[in-house]
C-alpha cells in the first residue's frame, strides 16, 4: 500500500477511500528515535536556524525515511509549508496540495475536497463510506476524552497521545481501533485521579517532552487538549464537508474561542496553558486568546525537540500554585 505523507490534518477519509496509507509527518518526526537529528538534517540541507523546527522536522522525516509522496497543506496551516513543498519537489518527492479556505465557506471547502477526490480517483460516495467506517473509531476517541474530564480515569498525556494520532490513525484504523478498545477496558478499571487543578492545553502539540508528566507531578492535570481533540473530529452531524467546516484549527480564531469557552465550562477548567512554537505566526493569536478567555492563561514557547527546560518547568509550577491559591480563596 502506498503511503501518503501529510503535513497537517486533512480529510483522511478521502485518502483511505483511495486505498492509500495516510502518514502524519508531524507524528513521524516527533516520535522518531532522534527528532533532533531530523532537524539537524534539514539545517545541513540549508534550512535556516530561524525556521520553525516542525517544518525542519517534517523535511527531515520525508528525506530521512524516504517518503516519496506528500500532501502539503498550503492553506489553513503553516505558511512555510508552501516553500517546503517546493523544496521537497526539487528533491524528487511527488508533492500535491490541499488548502482549507480562509473564508470557512462551505462551497469553497466543497470545491477543494472535490478537487482532492478527483486527484485520487475517489467519489464523494466513496469518501462518505470511509467516513461512516471511521465513525466507531472517532466515537471511541470521544470516550477516551470523556474518561479524561468526566471520570478522571485518563491522564493528560494519554489523552494527548490518542487524540493526536487520530490525524492518520497510525496508518491503519483497524489496528488503531483495537488499541483504543484495549485501552478503554483498562482505563475503566482504574481509580479516579484526585487533582487539585484542572488545566486546558491550547495550541499545536508541544515539541518538548515531559510536559504532561511535569504538570501531573505538581498535582494538576490537563483535561482538555484543544487542537488534539479537533484532530479527532468529534462532530457527528451533517456530511463530510460539514465535518471539516466544524474543524476549527484551519480557520479564524473565532471558532477556536467558542470551542475553548465551551470546554472551560463543561470541564471546569481553572486555567489554560497556551503553547506557541518559536518562529510560528500563530504566536500572534495569543493576543486574541488572552483578551477573550475568562480564565488565567500561561503562554509557553518551545523551539526544538528535547526535555522540558528548567525555566519552563518553573513557570508551570508557579502558574499551578497561583491557580491552586485562587481556588482555596474561593472555598
Amino acid at each position: 500500500m502506498m503511503r501518503l505523507g501529510i503535513t497537517a490534518t486533512v480529510p483522511v477519509e478521502i485518502i483511505l477511500a483511495a486505498g492509500l496509507e495516510p502518514l502524519d509527518l508531524n507524528n513521524l518526526f516527533i516520535t522518531s528515535p532522534n527528532p533532533s537529528g531530523l532537524v539537524e538534517l534539514a539545517e545541513d540541507h540549508g534550512f535556516s536556524h530561524g525556521i520553525c523546527s516542525w517544518i525542519k522536522g517534517i523535511y527531515g522525516a520525508v528525506i530521512g525515511f524516504g517518503i516519496k509522496n506528500v500532501l502539503a497543506v498550503t492553506g489553513g496551516d503553516c505558511s512555510n509549508t508552501i516553500a517546503l513543498a517546493e523544496v521537497l519537489s526539487s528533491r524528487g518527492v511527488e508533492v500535491s496540495n490541499f488548502a482549507y479556505p480562509l473564508s470557512r465557506k462551505r462551497m469553497a471547502l466543497d470545491l477543494e475536497m472535490d478537487r482532492f477526490e478527483k486527484r485520487l480517483s475517489v467519489t464523494r460516495e466513496d469518501a462518505e463510506k470511509a467516513r461512516e467506517a471511521l465513525r466507531p473509531v472517532r466515537r471511541k476517541l470521544s470516550i477516551i476524552d470523556e474518561l479524561t474530564y468526566r471520570e478522571d480515569l485518563v491522564t493528560g498525556l494519554e489523552n494527548h497521545l490518542f487524540l493526536v494520532r487520530s490525524s492518520d490513525f497510525g496508518g491503519n484504523p483497524h489496528l488503531f481501533e483495537k488499541e483504543l478498545d484495549d485501552f478503554i477496558v483498562g482505563a475503566r478499571m482504574r481509580t479516579p485521579v484526585k487533582d487539585s487543578v484542572r488545566l486546558g492545553y491550547l495550541g499545536v502539540p508541544p515539541i518538548f517532552s515531559g510536559f504532561y508528566e511535569h504538570i501531573e507531578s505538581l498535582g494538576a492535570r490537563v483535561v482538555y487538549n484543544e487542537v488534539q481533540r479537533q484532530f479527532s473530529m468529534p462532530f457527528a452531524e451533517g456530511d463530510i464537508v460539514d465535518q471539516y467546516i466544524s474543524y476549527t484549527y484551519p480557520y479564524s480564531a473565532e471558532g477556536r474561542i467558542a470551542d475553548i469557552n465551551q470546554a472551560i465550562q463543561a470541564r471546569s477548567l481553572d486555567g489554560l496553558i497556551h503553547y506557541t512554537q518559536t518562529f510560528c505566526y500563530r504566536q500572534i493569536y495569543d493576543i486574541i486568546l488572552r483578551n477573550r478567555l475568562p480564565v488565567p492563561v500561561l503562554t509557553l514557547e518551545g523551539e526544538k525537540p528535547g526535555p522540558i527546560d528548567g525555566r519552563t518547568a518553573l513557570r508551570i509550577e508557579t502558574f499551578i500554585e497561583m491557580l491552586r491559591a485562587k481556588k482555596l480563596e474561593r472555598l
